[in-house]
């Protein structure tokens, strides 16, 4: 990935200008709201629908799923890379940085005892995560790490990680 202040940035800063103007204009524009929705299929998988796209979710067998696709835990780390790739980008950007590669992984340590509630003491979902981000470029290291700030401040999928996102479910029973 090369980012250069020169290309991507006024693509970038131009949709950062008319978000910051329409929010000025009027602060319920700055709200956003994105859906999803969900439907069993096979074993323990999922269909996902979001806007015009579908994703399918699932488990290893050792999980009780088919392995036809990434699981539940995956798909937050591959949310939370894209999400940082992203947020990388447009940073850079506003920062006027230069990044000529990027590149990010993830794992996540679950004990699974927390899942199968065969420990109350257990968290169901991840203890700790690892995100390793390696970058490239001319820029000097403190430059980086004032970038690597701003995507840590302005992630929103780190952010449903790291604070405090209230979720309210219902239930809604036909018969």
């Amino acid at each position: 990935m090369t980012t250069s202040p020169a290309r991507t940035a006024t693509a970038l800063n131009d949709i950062a200008d008319a978000t910051a103007t329409a929010v000025a204009e009027d602060s319920r524009n700055a709200q956003v709201v994105f859906r999803a929705a969900a439907v069993p299929q096979g074993q323990v998988a999922s269909s996902i629908t979001a806007r015009s796209h579908t994703l399918v979710v699932d488990e290893p067998p050792t999980l009780g799923g088919d392995d036809t696709a990434a699981n539940p835990v995956e798909v937050y780390l591959a949310a939370l890379l894209s999400c940082q790739v992203v947020t990388y980008r447009f940073w850079a950007q506003r920062l006027g940085l230069t990044v000529d590669e990027l590149s990010l992984t993830a794992e996540g340590d679950l004990d699974v005892r927390g899942f199968f509630g065969l420990d109350e003491s257990v968290r169901p979902g991840f203890q700790q995560v690892r995100v390793q981000v390696r970058v490239r470029g001319p820029e000097t290291d403190e430059r980086y790490a004032e970038l690597q700030q701003a995507v840590e401040a302005h992630c929103p999928v780190l952010d449903l990680t790291t604070g405090v996102t209230p979720v309210h479910s219902t239930l809604e029973i036909t018969r």
